[in-house]
């Protein structure tokens, strides 16, 4: 993403304090980070960090008087390859949803060139509601009108709760990213790939196994994905966490891998079987 100009909106929710982490993470890939704080935003995070962490001056007010024209919703919005709304809480969703424009960056999202500046909608909210008929109404209706809203994440929420509605943590905000702007020159296909090692019981203590970490299988069918593929992976015991939208299946011996490839293979198009080595060495005596 590097040479990219992200405008990063935040509305308010506890969750702004990953906005920090995605603005650095943002900034440490290439781009250029503006940042846009509603005034409830302002009462989670501060804009001296925002500034801090993204260089540039934080824009919280459309009357702000640095821009000579006093028109920050639109000389904003025509720098920037994507504005991205991270956290957006229920009530901006609902806002994006019915055109209000009573601040900055709701006002910005309205007065952005829809055939060049995409809006990429990372929701964050409590799970009641996440769930409730009405922001489920306004995804699908924003999905419709041609955002690109997150899916969200599951676990503690800091009501005490747990369940859907997290924001997604910075690096996983990165990767969809990075997915949204990778052509999708596998659009269609369906790629099979195996990673990570096995392990081969001798006794109930014993075994016998390999040092492969299953890093380069995970990093393929990441790339796959980002790329439009729906993509299988059938992994060895590894530590590694499943990437985003792809199908997992775990195994441990080589008879068990060797039965899942040969399960899924009848529907891939693609199979792409990682292995690594550790050293190598050069061969003696011929080429051939």
């Amino acid at each position: 993403m590097a040479g990219k100009h992200i405008v990063l909106g935040l509305s308010g929710g506890i969750a702004a304090y990953k906005s920090a982490e995605l603005c650095r993470a943002l900034v440490k890939a290439g781009v250029t980070v503006q940042v846009v704080m509603t005034q409830a935003a302002e009462q989670f995070m501060t804009s001296v960090t925002m500034q801090a962490l993204s260089g540039r001056p934080v824009f919280t007010s459309q009357w702000d008087p640095r821009e000579a024209n006093n028109m920050a919703h639109i000389n904003l919005s025509r720098e920037a390859d994507a504005i991205v709304v991270a956290p957006a809480s229920a009530d901006f969703m609902s806002k994006l949803l019915h055109g209000g424009a009573d601040e900055l960056l709701s006002l910005m999202c309205l007065a952005r060139p829809l055939d060049s500046v995409p809006l990429i909608v990372a929701p964050a909210m409590n799970r009641e509601m996440w769930a409730h008929p009405a922001t489920q109404r306004n995804v699908a209706q924003l999905k419709a009108d041609g955002a690109h809203v997150l899916n969200v994440g599951q676990g503690d929420q800091a009501c005490g709760e747990t369940g859907d509605g997290r924001m997604l943590e910075a690096e996983e905000i990165v990767d969809e990213l990075l997915s949204f702007w990778t052509p999708k020159v596998l659009q269609g296909q369906h790629v099979l790939i195996t990673a990570g090692p096995t392990y081969e019981a001798i006794d109930p203590v014993r075994g016998i196994t390999n040092l492969s970490s299953g890093k380069m299988g995970f990093a393929i069918a990441k790339a796959a994905h980002h790329a439009g593929a729906k993509v299988s992976l059938i992994a060895g015991p590894v530590s590694l966490s499943t990437p985003s939208g792809i199908q997992r299946v775990d195994v441990l011996s080589a008879m068990q891998m060797r039965d899942a490839v040969e399960l899924a293979v009848q529907s891939a198009t693609i199979f792409i079987s990682a292995a690594g080595r550790l050293a190598t060495r050069p061969c003696s005596g011929s080429q051939d």
